[in-house]
């Protein structure tokens, strides 16, 4: 009997080694099971940069060192974490928050601010409560309005993909401080974590093909 254990063993983890070599870890899944759940949404709220109160909501990381009458010099980082709200007014009903970076892009001296900004933002209200939006382009900001991509997202906003046109309402570009209207405009599917659409992505487990690395 020993000499039989001593024999299946190895044999058993030979199959299962060589099981695991050969499992399909992916899965091709029709587009068509999520297409019928998808709705275009338009969120609008206000982005506050807040500089010169108690706790400002912005930092800059190791300024350039050069000499520059730009209120961000070229090549400056900044990391955010700024409020969301749901009027121009900083105390109003607070609805989510901006959290990422910008960089300044733009040698040009002056006021002239070009960034490039990635940011993730994140909804404490409503149906999207928990759910983000990633946003990542250009952002000119003497312009009237500005356009940037949304590239993704999470929770109800799986797949995520539009845009967002930020108008200024009220910038100190010396101080800082800037209050700017968002409209978002993203195509996603359904909210509901019990639709068929969220089920086939609950915890990967729709791609473990092989019975063997469904149990690991």
């Amino acid at each position: 009997m020993a000499n039989f254990k001593t024999f299946f063993l190895p044999l058993t983890l030979s199959f299962l080694f060589a099981s695991l070599v050969s499992a399909t870890f992916y899965q091709t899944i029709s587009p068509d099971q999520l297409r019928a759940g998808e709705k275009l949404t338009h969120i609008r709220f206000y982005f506050h940069e807040l500089i010169t109160n108690d706790k400002p909501s912005l930092i800059i990381i190791d300024p350039p060192k050069i000499m520059s009458n730009a209120p961000l010099p070229f090549g400056s980082m900044v990391v955010i974490e700024d409020p969301l709200t749901i009027g121009p007014d900083v105390e109003s009903k607070r609805v989510g928050k901006a959290q990422g970076f910008y960089l300044s892009a733009t040698q040009r001296a002056g006021l002239d601010l070009e960034i490039v900004m990635g940011m993730t933002l994140t909804f404490f209200e409503g149906e999207f409560n928990g759910s983000t939006l990633s946003v990542l382009g250009r952002n000119e900001i003497m312009l009237p309005v500005r356009e940037l991509p949304i590239i993704g997202g999470t929770g109800a906003f799986r797949f995520a993909r539009g845009f967002v046109l930020a108008r200024s309402v009220k910038v100190d570009y010396h101080k800082g401080d800037a209050t700017v209207e968002y409209n978002v405009y993203v195509y996603h599917y359904s909210s509901s974590t019990s639709s068929p659409s969220h089920q086939l992505f609950n915890h990967g487990l729709n791609f473990m093909t092989d019975p063997i690395l469904s149990k690991i």
